[in-house]
């Protein structure tokens, strides 16, 4: 039997051999403590910007999403209200949250729509990781009670009479109630004067208090025409209203414009996988809800649910579907 020498070679191979032993004792615990971080989340209450101001219908609904979800996750979810800019906010806030989880935004279609009219520090596809589309705006047209027409066909013969003169309220220039009116009144050939706010809640008060005579909003505003303080004129949808089936679109009417709006949950780029799952299936629950439920109905909103993957898809299409949109009606950002 040859007697082993312990020669400088022989004691560093025995020293790497047992090092490498040891790593691979040592991986599986560092993999389960790995593991067991990402179990954890949630572990601290999660910021949900909402880029609307506080009070209106928009707040109320994903105040309602948060409430809910939070339920769910087992931590609260708090809403943060960032409003201006069209509602993008809550994007621009994305390029620099850290992607752990702790904070999202709701993700309106004006997203996909303002990096082609202005410079904005994100991009709608790449900066931003698709959570899940949860529910979606119906957009129409109403009027002060004491505006001088009842119906849409009288507002486009008054606003053809009176070029430039007719003022109507919008949620920021470049969203969709504001692109929706401009495409229409380029189909019926009149001249408006659209004024810009921050949010269905400031729209009403100006519409209420004499300001303005005529707003392209949400169909959030219904309870206010139900009261009597409004005159709903037609909804921009492919469909009519349930809640006022006599009310027509504005298709219908005999201009070719639809415009419809759904809406979710998004977080920065570069999120783990695990944690998008664990946020979608909260707020994919929240749908079943009979709170959420009520909220939805209460604002006129249809549940429009679209999982992680779907919703990455249709970004990408509708980021392209906008720029045509923006293209058309000539509102392209100068390059």
């Amino acid at each position: 039997m040859t007697d082993f020498k312990a020669t400088p070679l022989n004691r560093r191979q025995t020293l790497q051999g047992l090092a490498a032993s040891l790593t691979s004792l040592a991986a599986p615990a560092f993999i389960s403590q790995e593991a067991q971080a990402q179990d954890k989340f949630p572990s601290k209450p999660i910021s949900l910007i909402v880029p609307w101001p506080a009070g209106g219908p928009s707040d109320a609904v994903l105040r309602a999403f948060a409430e809910s979800a939070g339920r769910a996750l087992g931590v609260a979810v708090v809403p943060d209200n960032k409003p201006g800019a069209g509602g993008i906010l809550g994007a621009s806030a994305m390029v620099s949250a850290k992607p752990d989880g702790y904070t999202i935004t709701q993700l309106p279609l004006g997203i996909y729509r303002l990096p082609h009219m202005q410079k904005t520090n994100f991009d709608p596809i790449k900066d931003i990781t698709h959570i899940a589309c949860l529910t979606g705006y119906t957009f129409c047209l109403a009027a002060s009670m004491d505006a001088p027409f009842k119906t849409l066909q009288e507002m486009v013969a008054y606003a053809k009479a009176n070029p430039g003169k007719l003022e109507y309220a919008h949620t920021g220039t470049g969203t969709t109630p504001h692109l929706a009116m401009e495409e229409f009144s380029q189909k019926a050939g009149m001249v408006l004067n659209p004024i810009p706010y921050k949010g269905a809640a400031e729209i009403v008060q100006a519409v209420l208090g004499g300001h303005v005579r005529l707003m392209s909003s949400t169909t959030e505003i219904l309870p206010l025409v139900r009261e009597g303080k409004l005159r709903f004129l037609a909804t921009l949808g492919s469909k009519r209203t349930k809640a006022f089936p006599e009310v027509p679109t504005v298709k219908e009417s005999g201009w070719d414009t639809i415009s419809e709006s759904p809406f979710g949950i998004g977080g920065p780029k570069g999120m783990d996988p695990a944690v998008v799952r664990v946020l979608h299936d909260a707020f994919k629950k929240t749908l079943d809800d009979p709170k959420v439920i009520e909220t939805l109905d209460r604002f006129h909103q249809p549940a429009i649910y679209m999982s992680s993957e779907d919703y990455t898809k249709y970004a990408l299409r509708t980021f392209e579907a906008e720029r045509a949109t923006v293209d058309r009606l000539g509102l392209a950002k100068k390059t």
